[in-house]
């Protein structure tokens, strides 16, 4: 399969482009955007190019799958994960592999859905790609801008199938791209009209790495240019931050933080907000660290969203 093929299933990106040893490298920033997080801050601008809820979807009857992978930026080592037919049936951690190599996997007879996972939380390119059969995409339904921190980006799980973005849009079946960075914030400065690109919704899940603010200065101007970007004629969901127990003495600030969230998103007649406080219980078995949903906490979080979407009907 060529690159240019490989595109076609190729999804959460929004451009591409080969290097000269012919991997193909996807990008969910534009180029001014990335260019901002380089100038800003080393963290953010390593992780904007990171593998972030990007997969390779497809119907086929083949029989087997392989691919070349590079890693070329590590932040944690989570996986590649393949699902059949909404199974997870093959996992390979980043951590057991080396940072440039093969994967193979054979498949079971018949027509099959395939979705392959992507590390979330490093950056990886493809080359190579091939199976032993023709492959057809899947049709996918609205366009999702997913906007977001670590949580959002997949840091808790390390697993790249599990994060909830990805536990979310099993279900939801969104054709997203996800702009979640570690450490992220409130930041106006981040939101940069993308050429080509008019997402039918659009989906904010931030603000636990600014709960200490002492003004809601931040969260209001981002929500002004997200608007003067985006309009107000598309539906926006705020996702007001989860539980965080890794400062317990500092929880009283925290609540009163995200209570402000949600005036001033819920000010917004094209904003429907959810109280993250609702999605995950405030427990540290569903956490990786009392801040990012482990496994359980991620399969709670995306199920529970996926709820009140419905119930919403966002």
């Amino acid at each position: 399969m060529t690159n240019d093929e490989l595109k076609k299933i190729y999804f959460g990106a929004y451009s591409f482009e080969e290097t000269d040893d012919g991997y193909l490298q996807a990008f969910q920033y534009s180029k001014p955007q990335m260019e901002y997080f380089r100038e800003a801050f080393d963290f953010w601008y390593d992780r904007c190019m990171a593998s972030t809820a990007k997969t390779i979807e497809m119907e086929t009857s083949a029989r087997t799958v392989s691919f070349d992978y590079k890693i070329i930026w590590k932040g944690s080592e989570d996986s590649f994960e393949l699902m059949i037919d909404g199974l997870i049936t093959e996992i390979v951690y980043v951590k057991d592999i080396a940072d440039e190599g093969t994967i193979e996997w054979t498949l079971p007879e018949g027509e099959k859905d395939i979705v392959i996972y992507l590390p979330a939380d490093a950056t990886v390119l493809l080359r190579d790609f091939n199976t032993d059969a023709e492959v057809k995409p899947p049709v996918k339904r609205e366009k999702v801008l997913w906007l977001g921190d670590s949580i959002t980006q997949g840091f808790g799980p390390l697993r790249s199938g599990q994060t909830y973005v990805s536990v979310a849009n099993r279900l939801l079946d969104y054709d997203i791209l996800n702009q979640g960075i570690g450490g992220y914030v409130y930041d106006k400065k981040s939101l940069m009209p993308m050429e080509g690109y008019v997402p039918d919704k659009i989906i904010v899940a931030l603000g636990t790495n600014q709960y200490g603010s002492e003004t809601m200065t931040d969260v209001e101007e981002y929500y002004e240019t997200l608007m003067s970007i985006y309009g107000d004629s598309i539906p926006v969901l705020c996702i007001s931050p989860i539980w965080r127990g890794d400062h317990p003495e500092e929880m009283p600030v925290f609540e009163r933080f995200c209570k402000n969230i949600i005036n001033i998103a819920d000010s917004y007649p094209n904003v429907i907000v959810i109280d993250g406080f609702t999605l995950v219980p405030h427990r540290p078995e569903y956490f990786l660290d009392n801040l990012h949903p482990n496994c359980l906490g991620t399969e709670t979080y995306g199920r529970n969203l996926v709820e009140e979407i419905r119930n919403i009907q966002f």
